[in-house]
């Protein structure tokens, strides 16, 4: 396991990778093990993933990204999503803590008025906190690869509504990004682009 400055420093988006590497199914689980712990509002575990290896269906998640080759070279293509609905599941993921007596009765009952009262009836909060807290979970979950020894990109370019179609999600399920995953085609690691030093990016108060 390597330090975790190392490991963010080694990370990088690969756009090619070794065709026909098969990721075994219990190595993603491990993966999405230790994924599982990212944060999320309320705890509401907002984050769903799909992982595309079938062949076929890896096909035409990649029509849907506009035919962006890394889509065919990947292991796997991994779908994140995000729920709109999560906080329907507040009272299921909070009765274990109430449960064990780490929350009264009454911290409780307020907990899921408060998460219904800042979710219920407010799609444009749902949609924003579905991207928000899925996007945290694939970051977790991309470091985590490139620490088992895979290499990832990140892939915002593909059409929405083709992908629900194409995986029959419900509405409710929010395509946030793509993650394509396998062993990149390079023998080097590649120089890195520019970062802004920073002082550009950072004002201390």
């Amino acid at each position: 396991m390597s330090t975790f400055s190392e490991l963010v420093q080694a990370r990088r988006s690969a756009n090619n990778f070794v065709e026909g590497i098969k990721i075994p199914q219990s190595e993603l689980e491990e993966m999405f093990s230790l994924t599982r712990l990212a944060p999320s509002a309320y705890n509401l575990q907002h984050t769903h993933y799909k992982v595309v290896s079938d062949e076929g269906l890896k096909e035409k998640i990649r029509e849907a990204a506009y035919g962006q080759y890394k889509i065919h070279t990947a292991s796997a293509v991994i779908v994140v999503l995000g729920d709109k609905n999560a906080y329907l599941q507040a009272s299921e993921i909070y009765s274990g803590l109430k449960m064990l007596g780490a929350m009264s009765e009454d911290a409780f009952d307020q907990t899921i008025a408060d998460i219904h009262g800042a979710y219920s009836g407010n799609d444009a909060f749902q949609h924003d906190e579905a991207i928000r807290n899925a996007s945290l979970s694939a970051m977790q979950f991309m470091l985590i690869a490139k620490d088992k020894g895979w290499d990832t990109c990140p892939m915002i370019g593909f059409d929405v509504q083709a992908v629900k179609a194409a995986l029959n999600l419900g509405d409710n399920m929010v395509p946030v990004m793509l993650i394509t995953i396998g062993k990149d085609n390079k023998h080097k690691i590649r120089p890195r682009g520019y970062r802004k030093p920073v002082n550009e990016f950072v004002e201390f108060f």
